[in-house]
C-alpha cells in the first residue's frame, strides 16, 4: 500500500562542515539522529540518499535503507528525486540529514497539510513549514530565510516570497517576519518536475531553490507550525547539539 517516503539526503561534502553527516561525538552518527527521528512518524518509509561509500556503510550498520546517488547532483533536491524514482509513494518529505533534532510533530503536520493543500482548487506544487521569528535569533542573518504569505486561511497560506534579507522592511512599524523551515512536501511529479527545472535568476541570486517554483508560477504551499529546530552547519553549531544530547535537553 502506497505511503509518504521521507528521504534525508545525506552529502558527504559540505561545504562549511566537511563530514558532518559522519560526527560521532553523541555516541551516534549525526545522520542517524535525523533518521531515528524521521522513523519515529508512524505510517512512513524512510530512505538515506547519499554520495558516499562510508555513508553508506555508516547507514547500512544502524539499519537504515540507503541508496547510492550522482556526486555530482546540484542540490539535495535533485539527489532526493533521484533515490525516490520508481518509488511507490503518495509524497515525497525532504529531510535533510543535519537535522537531528528534526521535531517529528512538524513531518506529521508538514504530510497533512501538503495532502489537504493537494485538494484544494489549486494545488501545491510544493509544500513546506514555517514559524514564528524566534525571540532569540537575529531577523538580519543571512542564513536564517524568512518568507511572506498570503492571509487568506485555508490547508496553508500561499508562500508570496522566501528571502535571506529581512522582509517586510518594518518601514512603519515594527513586523516580526516569519522564518522558513526547510522541509518540503511533494507529489513524486512534481519533485520529477522540480528536479528538472533550470535554477531561476532569482534562486541563484538568493541561492534559494524554491524560488524556481514561484518564478515558474507554481504554487508553493506553506503550513505553520510552532517553532524550527536547529541544523548543523557549522563546528559550532554540531558542538552545541552534542552538549544538548549529553545535557538530556
Amino acid at each position: 500500500m502506497s505511503r509518504p517516503l521521507i528521504v534525508i539526503p545525506a552529502r558527504f561534502g559540505s561545504e562549511r562542515l566537511k563530514g558532518k553527516m559522519l560526527l560521532a561525538e553523541t555516541g551516534k552518527p549525526l545522520v542517524q539522529h535525523t533518521w531515528e527521528a524521521c522513523k519515529s512518524v508512524d505510517g512512513v518509509d524512510v530512505l538515506i540518499a547519499t554520495d558516499h561509500t562510508d555513508i553508506v556503510a555508516a547507514a547500512e550498520g544502524f539499519g537504515a535503507e540507503v541508496v547510492m546517488t550522482d556526486p555530482a547532483h546540484p542540490s539535495g533536491t535533485a539527489r532526493v528525486a533521484e533515490a525516490a524514482k520508481g518509488r511507490d509513494a503518495t509524497m515525497v518529505i525532504n529531510c535533510q540529514g543535519d537535522e537531528p533534532e528534526v521535531e517529528p510533530d512538524n513531518i506529521r503536520k508538514l504530510i497533512e497539510g501538503h495532502d489537504a493543500a493537494m485538494r484544494e482548487p489549486r494545488q501545491a506544487f510544493i509544500s513546506t513549514l514555517a514559524c514564528p521569528w524566534p525571540d532569540d535569533i537575529d531577523a538580519t542573518n543571512p542564513n536564517t530565510v524568512k518568507v511572506v504569505t498570503t492571509n487568506r486561511g485555508g490547508a496553508a497560506e500561499d508562500a508570496l516570497y522566501f528571502s535571506r534579507s529581512i522582509m517586510p522592511f518594518p518601514r512603519t512599524r515594527e513586523h516580526r517576519p516569519k522564518m522558513h523551515i526547510g522541509l518540503y512536501a511533494f507529489h513524486p511529479d512534481c519533485l520529477a518536475r522540480f528536479a528538472n527545472m533550470e535554477p531561476s535568476s532569482l534562486a541563484v541570486t538568493e541561492s534559494l531553490e524554491q524560488l524556481t517554483a514561484l518564478e515558474a508560477g507554481e504554487r508553493v504551499a506553506v503550513i505553520m507550525v510552532e517553532r524550527a529546530s536547529p541544523g548543523i552547519d557549522t563546528a559550532e553549531d554540531y558542538a552545541a547539539f552534542v552538549s544538548r544530547q549529553k545535557s538530556g535537553s
